[in-house]
């Protein structure tokens, strides 16, 4: 499909998951999902599925299950942008596409951490964007992996 002929719907199409991903993180930047508002949430979950853990302990999975979550949730943003750009971009390589993706996490990563920084039960910290862009690197080899596996074709640059 030529540039010419892409309408707002297709631009909305491609782009909507993008869009959602950082309303959720800019949601989730706020100080009501720091550490200190959703440890009594997840521990209350964790030990209705395991059973009760010391306090110690729960600091160390509480951990664990938030920078998890950055992981896989900036993975997932950076698989969204990556569709985006796959879409947007129709004759260029993967690696290009993947490479956009990365820097549009790495862009919403940063800032969110930046905003991190003026709450008060918050704290921005360059290792967080670091995390949040290797889930998205992650998430961008199996994509590539899988691809490459099964649909070789599609790794070549469409005319």
């Amino acid at each position: 499909m030529s540039s010419s002929r892409r309408d707002l719907s297709f631009w909305i199409s491609t782009w909507w998951p993008v869009a959602v991903g950082i309303v959720l993180v800019t949601g989730e930047s706020t100080k009501y999902f720091g550490a200190d508002h959703t440890s009594h949430t997840f521990r209350w979950i964790f030990e209705m599925v395991f059973g009760s853990v010391s306090d110690d302990r729960w600091d160390y999975i509480h951990h664990i299950i938030r920078k998890t979550g950055h992981f896989l949730g900036y993975g997932a943003l950076g698989l969204a942008w990556l569709r985006a750009w796959w879409l947007t971009l129709p004759h260029s390589r993967f690696y290009v596409d993947a490479m956009l993706a990365l820097l549009g996490t790495a862009i919403t990563a940063s800032a969110d951490e930046f905003h991190q920084t003026f709450l008060p039960n918050r704290t921005g910290t360059p290792w967080d964007v670091l995390l949040d862009c290797c889930g998205a690197l992650v998430m961008q080899w199996i994509v590539f992996a899988i691809m490459r596996l099964f649909r070789p074709n599609l790794l070549i640059p469409r005319s």
